[in-house]
Order: structure tokens, then sequence, then C-alpha cells
């Protein structure tokens, strides 16, 4: 029997994460976390049901079950998404794209996508088109290995053992979660074990006793939480960790009390949209990305909110076709176990081999409106200071030795600060080789050579950065450089309500106190033009318009700094990204290697008229 209550809360978050990546709702993407007590709580209670009945639990029938209703909707989505994709999307993204729907198809997705480093919550980046897959791969592990626990449990104390052995799970997923937020947050976004815990909270519901009567004023206190997530939850929110309390908890007792909803909750939730809409909630969730993404990847821009409605609906449509056509035929019909199987396997085969066909297909040339050719991978060049391990990374507090230029030269300058530091190592290891110069670099991604506090997002920790810019002054005290050359990204979120100019001065300065007394140069470079697209990618789409829409970085100075513009090298009356033959940009935010060392004499020019640098 269906239990209405329960698609209305399909039907809510399957809304939730729709409205998250159309950019309504900053806190939608909890709607992934209600699905997971959902799954837990029937589940669970289906495999109990099964062996208070009969003490065993027919395991070929329960996958047999679980294939029917999961994967032919997750597997046509797939079919569909990758064909679209290839057909529509540059060749030099199918590497990429087909790697990524391997790792869908494999049902690991989510590990894959962790040790990508595709941060779910910054998918401001070029992210895969079936990124959303992470989350059916953890609810596929689930359902794996939760049958031989539950019966495990059962068979050595029944009921009362498998609920002490839940609670054990739930607690320690619960603390591993809290850890793996605060320190990898990317594997505790993705995991199984980091998110075992909500599922579990889900299955919890099943040991509360019948005598116990929630009432109704709970789903009020439900219905708070969620509003509150869904509203105050953003990208910057550390998560799962604490975090995910609020719509797991706010579930449970959604469904603790789902014979006592209020009257007015439950009227609305009978209504035949908000059930159609739970009945569709599963090929919603498949179908709702790559409707918003592939066009953003193909236009090589943001869309704007008619496109974004437009989208919205052709998911609606989209997903009510699939559920009509595709999931409830097949979830229905009399197969017979031997063809559910090979079906399986057969889709399982075919999706590696459509994935490896679409990475075989990639091209890696691209061609610039003079009709020059150019290599994608030689425009995404980074330093070479990334591959010598002297870049810094997230919970490194130190940097190596990463001496480079004139090596053993008595006249030293340093570059210090964030990735936009970096970005002109290879214009000043050409300055430091010509003029005699040794360089040491000492950068770390996203820490600014200006001493801001940021908004701690994902794996960025402010701790860790001024830790390792404490490291760094005490070096560079010992260092006594000629120069100390500095530069940061300064589109970081604001963290309060504060102008940004007084934000970033502010930081400059506390960072020109911190090298007080090493009588050493302090020359700021300003901030590199604000790139709305990735250069590359919007390149390759040939749309070459599309991609000079970048616009000057604000110059913001304190006395103590000497300042070197670089934005009259890269823009005149627009900021182009590409610049007499040469690709200007990396990515969404970095200059090129290619362009960093064309500019290398107007570097070495400002060094000249600051005083650096006295010969000719």
């Amino acid at each position: 029997m269906r239990i209405t209550e329960i698609q209305t809360l399909r039907a809510l978050a399957a809304l939730l994460v729709v409205t998250y990546h159309a950019k309504v709702l900053p806190g939608g993407y909890i709607g992934v976390d209600i699905f997971y007590v959902i799954s837990g709580y029937l589940i669970t209670g289906l495999l109990l049901r099964e062996l208070e009945r009969s003490e065993v639990i027919a395991l070929k029938a329960f996958f047999l079950r679980r294939v029917k209703r999961l994967l032919p909707a997750s597997f046509f989505v797939l079919f569909i998404t990758a064909l679209v994709s290839w057909l529509l999307l540059p060749p030099t993204m199918r590497a990429d794209l087909g790697r990524d729907i391997a790792a869908a198809g494999l049902y690991i997705s989510n590990y894959f996508f962790a040790l990508w480093q595709m941060d779910y919550q910054n998918l401001n980046a070029t992210p895969p088109v079936v990124i959303h897959y992470w989350s059916l791969a953890v609810e596929e592990q689930f359902y794996l290995f939760w049958p031989f626990i539950i019966f495990w449990l059962y068979r050595r104390g029944g009921r009362s053992r498998v609920l002490m052995g839940i609670a054990t799970i739930t607690l320690l997923s619960f603390l591993l979660s809290l850890y793996m937020t605060e320190n990898h947050p990317i594997w505790a976004f993705y995991s199984l074990p980091t998110r075992a815990w909500e599922l579990g909270v889900g299955a919890l519901i099943l040991f509360i006793p019948n005598r116990i009567r929630f009432s109704s004023n709970y789903l009020w206190i439900a219905l708070a939480l969620l509003i509150y997530g869904s509203l105050r939850f953003t990208d910057s929110t550390p998560f799962p960790g604490t975090a995910a309390l609020f719509p797991v908890v706010a579930t449970a007792l959604a469904l603790a009390a789902v014979k006592s909803w209020p009257p007015v909750l439950k009227s609305f939730g009978d209504r035949r949209t908000v059930q159609w809409l739970g009945e569709i909630s599963y090929p919603l969730y498949l179908w709702h990305w790559p409707f918003l993404i592939i066009p953003v990847l193909y236009l090589g821009r943001d869309l704007t909110i008619i496109e974004r409605f437009t989208a919205v609906i052709a998911t609606l449509l989209a997903a009510w076709f699939t559920h009509r056509f595709i999931e409830d035929p097949i979830r229905y019909a009399k197969f017979s176990p031997r063809l559910i199987f090979r079906s399986g396997i057969t889709a399982t085969v075919a999706t590696l081999l459509l994935g490896s066909a679409i990475y075989l297909s990639q091209n890696d040339k691209v061609k610039l409106p003079d009709g020059s050719m150019y290599s994608l991978s030689e425009m995404r060049l980074r330093p070479i200071i990334y591959g010598d391990d002297c870049h810094a990374n997230y919970g490194e507090p130190r940097s190596g030795s990463c001496i480079y230029g004139d090596v053993g030269s008595k006249r030293r300058l340093v570059l210090f600060g964030d990735s936009h530091a970096a970005q002109w190592f290879p214009a000043l290891n050409k300055v430091a080789k010509e003029y005699g110069f040794e360089l040491i670099s000492l950068t770390k991604s996203a820490c600014p050579a200006p001493a801001v506090l940021k908004v701690e997002t994902g794996i960025y920790k402010n701790e860790d950065c001024f830790e390792w810019r404490d490291n760094s002054v005490e070096r560079i005290r010992l260092l006594r450089p000629d120069a100390i050359i500095m530069s940061g990204f300064q589109q970081f979120q604001l963290p309060g309500r504060i102008s940004r100019q007084d934000w970033w001065e502010d930081g400059q300065l506390m960072t020109a106190n911190m090298f007080k007394g090493v009588n050493s140069k302090l020359i700021y470079i300003s901030d590199t033009p604000h790139i709305k697209v990735d250069i590359p990618d919007c390149i390759a789409a040939g749309e070459f318009e599309k991609c000079n829409k970048s616009r000057p970085s604000p110059i913001y100075r304190v006395s103590a700094l000497s300042i070197i513009n670089p934005t009259p090298w890269l823009c005149e009356d627009r900021c182009d990204a590409v610049l007499d033959g040469l690709v200007a940009y990396r990515d969404n935010s970095h200059i090129s290697v290619a362009m960093s060392k064309a500019l290398a004499p107007e570097i070495g020019n400002a060094l000249r008229r600051i005083g650096i640098i006295t010969s000719s």
C-alpha cells in the first residue's frame, strides 16, 4: 500500500534538489537527505517484516526488485544524457564526459567524484553532466550491504539485536561524518560510511513503540527545520556534519508522526499534483541536472531565469514520460530472474562501452579566431610549481624549499600568495633568470597574500591559511629577500556586511605589518580580470564573442605596498580571451602559462620602475 505522506515527502525532496540546481533555494540540496531517511525507513521495514514472517530474507528476490525498480530509469536517462552530450558538447570535453558516464554506470560514481575532487557544493566550475548520480550510488551500495547486516543481527538476537546494531552503526557513522566533514569534506559528502547514519535514522523510526503517539505539532517542527535548512544553508555550509541533522531530524519526525499530520498539511499532500510529483520523483531527480547543465555547457554561459524555468518544465515532462513508459511498466512486469539479471549486466556493459567510445572520440585541438590551432591541454597547463609540489594544498601548513630562477644568487625575490600569485610564477621565473635573482615560490591554494578572514567553505579553513602564512613569514624573515611579490584572488565571498575594498585593504595592511622589519620591498600585483566563463571550454565551443566578457578587477592598495597593475596588459576596451594569438586564461580564473611568460617583459619593466631591477 502506498502511503500518501511518504509520497509527499518524496515530492518535496525532489523539488528541493531541483530548485537548488535551478539557483532558487541555496540549501535545496538537503532534499537528498530526505530521500536517504525515507529509503532507510522503507527498506529496513521491508526486511524486518520478511524476517518476522519467515525467519529468512529472500535475497535473490530482494535484489531483483531493486534492479527492476532503479536501473531501467537510471540507465535510460544515463544513455540519453550521454548521447545528447556527445552530440552537443565540444570534442574537447569528451574525455571527462566518457569517464563520468562510465563511473555512473558502475554504481560507484560517488567515490570517483570524491577522488576527482568534484565539489557538489561548488559547481561553478565545469561539472559532470551526471554528477547527481553520486546519491544513487550511495543508495545502491546501501542496498547491497544492508540486507546481510540486518539478517546477521536478527539471527543473533531478534528484533532487539537489530535495534542495537542499527543504533551502533548510526552513531559510529554520524561521528565519522562529523570528523570527515571537518577534515576531508569532499569524502564526507560522497561516501556511504559518512551518509549511512541518515539511512540508519530512518531505520530506527521502525523501533518506536506503537504506544507512543506523536502530536501533529511535530510536523510543524519538521516543516520549520526544512524551511530553515533550504533557506539558510548555502554552498559555504559544511555538509553533511551537524547541518544534515536539520533535514534528517525533520524527515524522521514527519515519518514518526505519519498518522497524525495536521489536516492542512495532509490535505495539501493528498492533492493529485503533489502525489503525481511524488510518483515521478525518481525520474524527476534523474532528469533535472542534465536539462539544467547541458545547455550551460553548450551555450558557454549561465541560463537566464526564463531558460531555467523552461528547463524545469522540460524536466517534468521527461520525468512523466520516463515514469509512464519506462519505470512503471518494467517495475510491474513479470520477467524471469535470468532476464532481469542479464539485462542489468548488459546495460552496465553497454554503459562502459558507450563511455569508452565517448572518451576515445575526444579531440584536444581547438581552432582560434585567426585560424591557428591550439591544444586544449596546452591551454590548461599550470605553472611547474604545481607539479613540483611547490604550491601547497589544503591542510599543508608549510611550503617546500621551492627555489627557482638563478639558484644560488644572493639577490632574492619571494613570490607569496594563493593561486592568483602562482599564476605569475612563469613570468617571474623568466625575469629572475634574466636578471640574476633567486626566486623562492611560497604559494598555497585559496590563501591570498592579504591576510583576510574568509568564509569557510568545504575543505577551506582560515586556521590552515594563517598557519601557512605564519610559517612563510618566518622563513621570509630568515631569507631577507630584495622584494616580496604578492597577489591574491579578490572575488571570494565576503564574510559579512563589509565592503570588498575595506575587507581587502585591511588584509593587505595586516600582511604588510607581518613583514615589518624585514627590510624588503613589498610589491603587490593587483588581481587579474574577473572571468565569467571557463575560457578554454568557451573557445572550444566556438562562441568566441561569449568568451570576451571578463571585467577588470578593482585596484585596492595601502601605502605600505608598491602596486603593479596588470589590467592594461590584459584589457583595452574589453578583456579579450585571446590576445596576440595567445589564449589569455587557462580556466575560469587564472591567466595561462603562455600569457604569463609573454608578460615577463612587462613585469620586468614594472620591477625596474619600483627599483628592484637596476641593470639594463
